[in-house]
């Protein structure tokens, strides 16, 4: 692999056994919360990419810098004492929608969340929402 290659890719692991395997059970059942909810809003099954993250759908990005590569429309990653939910930021809305959401931390397109019960499901659900479209208008599918 060369240095500037993503290590984020499809993987073939299976997000079954991964969510199985989260030891903390109330995390485990937000994962799987959090599977269904993106699973519904992208219309795309669940997929590994690399070790931890469950993504769904794919994009194609290219910096100005050359590097290019290929990473889930939205996804998330259960990690110990949080769940990191990778969305892409800069839509219409947002900060109000963040202002709404409940307890959580954020950083660079990462949202990182403790428990479900901490957050607004509502706010959380239209986040996901308006993520994938301001994606789908700046990396339009193929």
């Amino acid at each position: 692999m060369s240095k500037n290659e993503n290590k984020t890719k499809p993987s073939e692991l299976c997000v079954d056994d991964f969510i199985a395997a989260v030891a903390d059970a109330d995390q485990r059942a937000d994962a799987e919360k959090l599977r269904a909810l993106m699973e519904r809003l992208s219309g795309e099954s669940a997929k590994m990419w690399g070790p931890s993250i469950i993504g769904f759908g794919s994009y194609h990005y290219k910096y100005e810098s050359g590097r290019e590569g290929d990473m889930c429309r939205i996804g998330f990653s259960p990690r110990k004492g949080q769940t990191v939910l990778y969305l892409i930021d800069g839509f219409e809305g947002q900060p109000e929608l963040m202002a709404r959401l409940g307890r959580h931390k954020t950083g660079k397109s990462c949202l990182y969340i403790k428990k479900m019960a901490d957050i607004d499901q509502a706010a959380l659900e239209e986040l996901c929402a308006r993520s994938l479209a301001y994606m789908a208008d700046k990396y339009p599918p193929v």
